[in-house]
């Protein structure tokens, strides 16, 4: 091969790889080591919060804002999006009773699903609540309890073996969707990034957590047994708990029954996730106090994920109540600058902070849904502009991780050709 050839197939191979940065939606999202991958790349889950999604979307005539918050989403390059696969009983549920489904509920979770592959964005869907709102937990307990079960507490959710069967029943119903919207089913649907047990799984009743051990390794294999193409996290909020004595005091005597690190060594566990409220962990604390809370916190979660854990990180819940005494927008921004740069400096040595997710995306005319840590980002331009400063560095990273790769790929090539070479003159 001639050199001006040789230097035209190198440009041409750098050009393919790097083109279109880290937001490709086409293929499954997977784990090595530390890092989420996507089509031989780094990918960096850059996204936000946005449980309504479904729940706006089965009314046809709201439906648009969905669409209007993706757009908006995508514009700043943010690529995921993680909202609930769930509503159980209640006004306008998806599960009415075990088994019992709304469809015009589910044709929501489709126009969603449609909606986020259209603009390029992967979602992360939760499976049930741990809390009252949408159902959660306590309405699965109210169903076995119409059904003559003897059951103490909410917490029997994690142990009652017909509670357990409800909820996989629900889990093999979503996974096994044919989406009405794309034709795509569910676990077939590379558009999903990953699939979540449980928003904020708790158990207060076994502070011991060998419940919340014994039911998230449970459900995890039954999932994985459905669906192999995806990745599963746990809904874990990353409280401590077990043998770690040096990370319990970052738990600020919030005990839940969970332990951060033992719950995501569970070989179906793909990666960890962690939420982050200091404002509402530390009500009474000044701002100072909570972002040096913030920082300690993420650098913990962030060391024992690459060291232990050996898994992807995300950070799967942060925000800023403007509700908060004395709250001024500065001290969102500050919140949101903190997890950011985290985030970057982990990823930027191959770390295993992979992304970040924002509570929570609204779009225009949400007011009813209001509860403090809203961004609407055509409203708010502090907070628009550093999330797409955050998405233009996300992408010239992953484009130098391909360039690196590439590069590595030309120069083992190059020393097999002149290897070869070598051996022909002799």
């Amino acid at each position: 091969m001639s050199n001006k050839l040789a230097v035209f197939v190198i440009l041409a191979i750098l050009m393919q790889s790097t083109a279109g940065g880290g937001s490709d939606n086409g293929g499954f999202v997977t784990t090595r080591g530390t890092q989420f991958m996507s089509n031989g790349s780094p990918f960096y889950a850059h996204g936000f919060n946005a449980y309504w999604l479904m729940y706006v979307a089965a009314d046809p005539s709201q439906s648009y804002k969905v669409s209007d918050a993706f757009r908006e989403a995508s514009s700043r390059g943010l690529v995921i999006g993680r909202t609930w696969a769930f509503s159980d009983a209640g006004y306008r549920p998806l599960q009415i009773s075990p088994g019992s489904y709304n469809e015009q509920m589910f044709k929501g979770l489709d126009f969603v699903i449609g909606e986020a592959r259209k603009y390029g964005i992967k979602l992360i869907l939760s499976m049930v609540n741990n809390y009252d709102g949408f159902g959660g937990k306590k309405q699965y307990v109210n169903w076995a309890r119409s059904q003559g079960q003897s059951l103490n507490s909410d917490d029997d959710f994690f142990t009652n073996t017909v509670i357990k069967g409800y909820y996989k029943n629900h889990i093999k119903t979503v996974l096994n969707r044919n989406n009405t919207v794309t034709g795509v089913i569910y676990k077939d649907d590379p558009t999903i990034m990953a699939w979540e047990l449980m928003n904020e799984p708790r158990c207060t009743s076994d502070p011991s957590g060998t419940i919340i051990q014994i039911w998230i390794s449970e459900m995890a294999v039954y999932l994985k047994s459905i669906d192999s193409n995806h990745l599963l996290e746990a809904g874990l909020e990353g409280f401590y708990g077990g043998d770690h004595a040096q990370r319990i005091s970052l738990n600020l005597g919030i005990g839940v029954g969970t332990d951060f690190i033992a719950n995501n060594q569970i070989s179906s566990i793909d990666f960890a996730t962690v939420h982050s409220y200091p404002d509402q962990w530390l009500p009474n604390s000044n701002d100072q106090s909570q972002l040096n809370f913030l920082n300690n916190w993420l650098d913990a979660h962030i060391q024992d994920a690459q060291n232990i854990i050996k898994k992807p990180v995300l950070l799967a819940e942060f925000g800023k109540s403007y509700k908060d005494p004395g709250y001024i927008s500065d001290q969102r921004d500050q919140v949101f600058s903190t997890v950011y740069d985290k985030v970057y400096s982990s990823a930027r040595s191959g770390g295993a902070a992979a992304g970040a997710l924002f509570w929570q995306l609204f779009a225009e005319g949400m007011d009813s849904f209001k509860d403090g840590y809203e961004v609407v980002l055509s409203e708010s331009p502090s907070t628009a502009n550093m999330i797409a400063q955050e998405s233009h560095k996300l992408r010239l990273l992953t484009k130098m991780f391909a360039r690196a790769k590439n590069i590595a790929r030309i120069r083992r090539a190059r020393a097999i050709r002149n290897g070869k070479g070598k051996g022909i003159g002799k």
